[in-house]
């Protein structure tokens, strides 16, 4: 077995404001805080140029140095932005512009062939930086169709689901050429929300070795899926975990849906580490026994506390919460030699 890395915090819900308004201060602050690790958003300009990660080996030496100074290392690079773009239904080509460059607004096709290049620059960068994995969101095609009302057509969802794979196969293919594995952060409005989901992706791209999944428990809560159980289906293709808390109280005028309410008031709704529902005891011992051997990463999201208590209180909270593992069985006190004449005749055998 092997002992989970951490405690690391993804970085993209601070930066912006000082002590968050560079990398070297936010990973200072983080490092400060109790962290050894970061996870960088590959779109923020103040973290990192992505382009430039990808094209220069010395710019990446640099980059590491940088957060080496300060105390942490990179565990990852997030194209969670980028990767959304990769397939946009129509429906939310307007909200989904914001996510692209200004001279793309406006054009589907051009912000599509910018986000695929810009998953690509996350291989190379990764892989110039010495990770093994990726963490993006797939994108959705079929998320307006999620519930089925109006009836869905025969084959709609087929359609989509091949689509969708269409897009991603190349992009798997080059993270196969880099060494990285891409992590697909299951989400709700994203047609990867569930593990069914998952699946149908997984077999469009013929079991793909790079198709991998970050674990996010706070996701599945909101959906009411067992969130211990999908780690027992799953765990061989779990490679990342982003520890966040949420809670979800249905009331007599609000569900899983959430009325089109704010954060605050939905039955469902993210917590800082501790604050929630989620049984992160049985999450830790589970991925600790399937030897997940990756970053325990805090995405701090909370309706209500504020965000630098909520990070350091999260790295006390990993970092409690990590199993050093055992070199050797607890009752190895009270055994023997063993050999296989001996093992015969407690067997009665000759």
């Amino acid at each position: 077995m092997k002992t989970i890395k951490g405690p690391a915090i993804f970085l993209a819900q601070f930066m912006g404001d000082k002590p968050f308004d560079t990398l070297d201060s936010a990973a200072k602050w983080m490092s400060e805080a109790g962290y050894k690790g970061i996870q960088i958003p590959s779109d923020n300009p103040a973290c990192m140029d992505l382009k430039l990660a990808a094209e220069s080996q010395v710019y990446c030496d640099e980059l590491k140095g940088r957060c080496k100074d300060a105390g942490v290392e990179i565990t990852e690079l997030s194209t969670h932005i980028q990767g959304q773009l990769v397939a946009v239904h129509p429906a939310y080509d307007t909200a989904f512009d914001a996510f692209a460059p200004k001279e793309l607004h406006g054009k589907p096709q051009a912000r599509q062939e910018w986000a695929v290049q810009q998953v690509k620059y996350a291989a190379k960068a990764s892989q110039n930086l010495g990770l093994k994995n990726s963490v993006s969101f797939p994108g959705a095609l079929l998320w307006p169709f999620m519930y089925p009302w109006p009836q869905r057509p025969a084959g709609l969802v087929d359609e989509g689901f091949k689509e969708l794979a269409n897009r991603w196969r190349p992009i798997l293919d080059y993270y196969d050429e880099c060494g990285v594995n891409i992590c697909y952060e299951i989400h709700p409005g994203e047609d990867l929300h569930d593990g069914v989901t998952f699946e149908r992706f997984l077999e469009e791209v013929d079991n793909h070795s790079r198709c991998n999944i970050l674990y996010d428990p706070s996701h599945f809560i909101l959906q009411q899926l067992d969130y211990l159980s999908f780690i027992d289906h799953y765990h061989e293709r779990i490679k990342m975990f982003h520890v966040k808390d949420a809670e979800f109280q249905p009331n007599g005028k609000s569900g899983i849906y959430g009325g089109y309410q704010g954060w605050v008031e939905r039955p469902g709704r993210f917590r800082s580490l501790g604050d929630g529902q989620i049984d992160f005891k049985g999450i830790f011992s589970k991925l600790t026994g399937y030897d997940f051997d990756g970053w325990a990463v805090v995405e701090w999201e909370c309706t209500l506390k504020h965000p630098q208590d909520g990070a350091r209180e999260g790295a006390k909270f990993v970092e409690d919460h990590i199993i050093r593992v055992t070199d050797k069985a607890f009752d190895d006190f009270a055994g023997g030699d063993s050999d296989e004449k001996s093992n015969r005749e407690m067997l009665g055998l000759k």
